[in-house]
């Protein structure tokens, strides 16, 4: 009882302490997974862009010379086309390097169409290269390794390109 007043006292509510301040976490910038099975896509546009670079240094025409050694010539000292596959590889890379960094391009332009673009352009490049051998390489009739490695890098690179747009949709 309240002594002044002769009535009884308000229950006093239950006080709940104040919830626990949660301290100030720091901003970290995680890169973003591509959806879908483990972002097959985007794993595969880079492997084939890296293979289909490097595939530039590995021996596009073979053949026995009459006289001396097997000769080899590799895909970059085939001319302009050769170097080409080269950049071509190091840009869908590069494409693959920059959104893990966070760089993207614009929404109207898809990286999964780019990709796709970038592998056929390159399959283009290797097709004519299979078909028509430079004449100073005329001596070494016989495909080498590497351009059969340049053509599935080329057409994986398209692949690679398809899946990420459609696990973009």
């Amino acid at each position: 009882m309240d002594p002044a007043s002769g009535l009884p006292e308000p229950e006093q509510a239950e006080r709940r302490p104040p919830p626990p301040r949660r301290a100030a976490r720091a901003t970290v910038l995680v890169p973003r997974r591509a959806p879908g099975f483990f972002g097959v896509g985007q794993r595969l546009a880079w492997v084939s862009g890296l293979v289909l670079a490097v595939s530039a240094f590995t021996d596009w025409y073979a053949g026995h010379s009459l006289e001396g050694p097997p000769i080899g010539v590799i895909g970059w000292h085939t001319g302009v086309l050769g170097k080409l596959v080269f950049f071509v590889g190091l840009a869908i890379v590069a494409l693959a390097a920059g959104r893990q960094v966070g760089v993207e391009l614009p929404p109207s332009l898809p990286e999964s169409l780019v990709v796709a673009a970038l592998g056929g352009l390159a399959t283009v490049f290797v097709l004519i290269r299979l078909i028509s051998i430079p004449d100073t390489f005329a001596d070494t009739a016989g495909r080498g390794i590497g351009i059969w490695i340049s053509l599935t890098a080329s057409l994986v690179a398209i692949v690679a390109g398809l899946l990420r747009a459609a696990e973009e949709l």
